[in-house]
């Protein structure tokens, strides 16, 4: 069954950046779409990017222009670029992955994602 692990997670001040990778050991990720969530402090889990397996790309708006999810599928790994950081996106990070072929590129709802990390914790906080 595919295992994936969140690593780059810490403590950073506001305005710094952090670069979150998401891997999965001895499988292959390129047949997958990634997506990367967020769960704040006593909120529900969202969807904030997902990159498919050709590459293209989605943000949810509040991370437009300040986020940067990629992909490098010879390492099995997908990143997730987070700059300008502020308070507000404190929370739990996971990535999840999924391969449904019905599946439509944009969604974030969890049934479309079998795979999940365990998560990793990002505060932003002076």
């Amino acid at each position: 069954q595919l295992r994936l692990v969140e690593s780059g997670g810490g403590l950073v001040q506001p305005g710094g950046s952090l670069r979150l990778s998401c891997a999965a050991p001895g499988f292959n990720l390129g047949y997958y779409y990634i997506g990367w969530f967020r769960q704040a402090p006593g909120k529900e889990r969202e969807g904030i990017s997902c990159i498919s397996s050709g590459g293209n790309t989605n943000y949810e708006d509040s991370v437009k222009g300040r986020f940067t999810i990629s992909r490098d599928n010879a390492k099995n790994t997908v990143y997730l670029q987070m700059n300008s950081l502020k308070p507000a996106v404190t929370g739990v990070y996971f990535c999840a992955a999924g391969n449904h072929p019905a599946y439509r590129f944009g969604g974030y709802g969890s049934s479309w994602y079998g795979s999940w990390g365990q998560g990793t914790q990002v505060t932003v906080s002076s």
